[in-house]
């Protein structure tokens, strides 16, 4: 449980805003992906499938987020500051349980979309699942941590199964690209540099309390440092679930017009 006694009401609102902008993104991602599952060929569809298994739990685990946070403070007069509630706290176990879940999926999501023989996707599976639980796991213990000490150790151990998963799918990402059809190339080096990006925002949000200790700066301390985590994961969270999704769509679509002239000339391509 996250205890910061007292928020700003404008910093309750950032946050209270952030979390119910992540959580309409992941709903709504869900049911286009389901929606959106004719607009492929069927062997491109465990991707849309995978994908909207991904925002779908999300959607879930930000419902829960964003409920907690809303029980957890009460506003002491209007237009005043927000005080955390005697007995509660913010529950930011969710976010962990939910990673915990969505990002070995994720991973899922981005080796069926490949279309690779079933051979090399289960080896790439078989890699690239157990590291990612790994990473979690050991994530979370410093997440929680109110010492430096504690949560930089954690955050080292965290980022040497985040660097092996990376450098198996740039690896396996880049080796593939050659086989893919005319323009989807393109699209994956997108998709990997997505990939780096969204992953890199999250131990940067993790590192903002211990920010504050190394620069002395006060933006990065107390609550400021909450509100700039949750805007960290939150937008993190929303790059690389939704917008990932929606890559992972139009590499389908791609790949599906290139495999089936018929199938692209009925669908207006």
């Amino acid at each position: 449980m996250v205890g910061i006694s007292v928020l700003s009401n404008g910093q309750f609102q950032a946050v209270y805003n952030v979390l119910s902008f992540a959580l309409a993104s992941m709903i709504f991602a869900t049911l286009f992906m389901l929606v959106a599952q004719g607009r492929v060929l069927p062997r491109y569809r465990q991707a849309l499938i995978t994908s909207a298994t991904v925002t779908g739990i999300a959607a879930y685990h930000y419902f829960r987020i964003f409920d907690s946070f809303r029980h957890a403070y009460v506003q002491t007069a209007v237009g005043g500051d927000y005080s955390l509630v005697a007995g509660e706290g913010f529950n930011e176990a969710y976010r962990y349980v939910d990673w915990l879940l969505t990002v070995p999926l994720l991973l899922v999501e981005t080796v069926a979309v490949l279309a690779l023989a079933k051979k090399v996707q289960s080896q790439l599976l078989v890699r690239l699942v157990p590291a990612s639980a790994l990473m979690i796991i050991l994530g979370y213990p410093g997440e929680i941590a109110t010492e430096l000490g504690p949560k930089m150790v954690w955050g080292a151990l965290s980022t040497i199964p985040f660097l092996y998963i990376l450098y198996i799918l740039f690896v396996e990402l880049g080796n593939s690209m050659g086989r893919q059809p005319a323009g989807v190339a393109k699209e994956l080096a997108k998709l990997r540099l997505l990939l780096l990006a969204t992953w890199g925002v999250y131990p940067i949000s993790y590192l903002f309390p211990a920010f504050g200790e190394f620069f002395s700066s006060a933006w990065f301390e107390g609550t400021n440092a909450f509100v700039l985590r949750q805007y960290g994961y939150s937008t993190a969270d929303v790059l690389a679930k939704v917008v990932f999704g929606l890559m992972i769509y139009k590499i389908a679509r791609m790949k599906s017009f290139a495999d089936d002239r018929s199938f692209a000339k009925s669908e207006g391509h």
